[in-house]
């Protein structure tokens, strides 16, 4: 027969847990986008150094086993905590995080497609219909919720629209041509919509929160990837892929100059926004070097590689660290 103080302790430890799941956020799958940024970034890197892919491959094994287990999880709170997930759903801030589960879909079929390209296409199809979806319900809170006031305007609010950007990268290759148009098309639109109005609350309102602060590295993603997306399309190194590389270049020379500020930041799961956009701009430059050859911009692409893989290496440490302390999963 088990002690009462082991019963107690097995009680105590099942409630803790119940906790933990209550409170895991989606936001968590943002860990998947940028380590799918970086399997993507690492690839094309060695490829062009016509190197072994072999450890891009593994990281490719390894982000999709994070993905299945964090996916297991949030179902798992989905079942059992489902007011929970509605709260999230009507949050003003954390519901553009729900963003990160098609987006990381549609990564996951990136990375998995030199794997198994029955795999990338079925990770691509849920991940459109995820994010057609999703679109649908946070443009339908935006338009008619009445909670939503200037301070909650952040540049998280581009992963739910601008997120649209991703899909021709391997929808153009899957053989959906006119569906990557599409959702080209939506995500440009609400790039540049949503743009200005968060210039607008950054210059003109309060400043951001502390805590939302590395939200700001998503303006480099857009133009990064759609940089990509429009390479992938039209097949044509024109002038307007031109400026959506150096518009990715600048707004990433910008932040740079800020890092102080960021280095005195300490670590939120929000970190993680830091991730997928600089591992987006390095894949953008390996990219650009692919096309033009010019040593500058191989320069360039190296140095971003390094400096991705050690912002990504750091985060990786802190959110296992911040797991074993339980400081993850717990009430805001």
């Amino acid at each position: 027969m088990n002690s009462p103080d082991l019963t107690h302790r097995k009680i105590t430890g099942d409630a803790a847990a119940t906790a933990r799941l209550q409170h895991l956020p989606v936001s968590l799958f943002s860990v998947v986008m940028g380590l799918s940024g970086l399997t993507i970034a690492w690839r094309k890197a060695l490829t062009i150094g016509e190197l072994n892919t072999g450890p891009a491959t593994a990281m490719a094994a390894l982000t999709i086993g994070i993905f299945i287990t964090i996916a297991a999880l949030y179902l798992t709170k989905v079942v059992r905590h489902r007011d929970s997930v509605l709260a999230e759903l009507h949050h003003p801030i954390k519901l553009n995080f729900f963003g990160t589960i098609p987006v990381s879909l549609v990564l996951l079929s990136i990375i998995s497609m030199p794997m198994s390209h029955t795999l990338a296409q079925g990770f691509w199809l849920t991940g459109v219909v995820m994010q057609f979806t999703v679109l649908m319900v946070v443009m339908n809170a935006w338009m008619h919720q009445k909670q939503f006031k200037t301070d909650h305007l952040n540049p998280a609010w581009f992963i739910p629209a601008v997120g649209n950007i991703l899909v021709p990268l391997s929808g153009i290759d899957l053989g959906f041509v006119e569906t990557s148009w599409f959702f080209f098309s939506v995500g440009l639109l609400f790039w540049l919509v949503l743009l200005t109005i968060v210039f607008n609350r950054i210059l003109f309102h309060e400043p951001i929160p502390i805590k939302l602060m590395p939200t700001l590295f998503i303006l480099i993603a857009p133009p990064a990837i759609g940089f990509m997306s429009y390479l992938k399309l039209t097949d044509s190194y024109d002038s307007f892929a031109h400026v959506l590389y150096y518009n990715a270049l600048f707004f990433t020379a910008l932040l740079a100059v800020q890092f102080r500020h960021f280095l005195r930041l300490p670590f939120f799961l929000s970190s993680w926004a830091y991730s997928f956009p600089l591992a987006a701009v390095t894949t953008a430059s390996w990219r650009m070097f692919e096309i033009t050859a010019k040593p500058g911009v191989q320069s360039i692409a190296l140095a971003l590689l390094a400096i991705t893989s050690t912002v990504i290496l750091t985060l990786f440490v802190k959110t296992a660290l911040a797991v074993s302390r339980d400081q993850i999963c717990v009430p805001d």
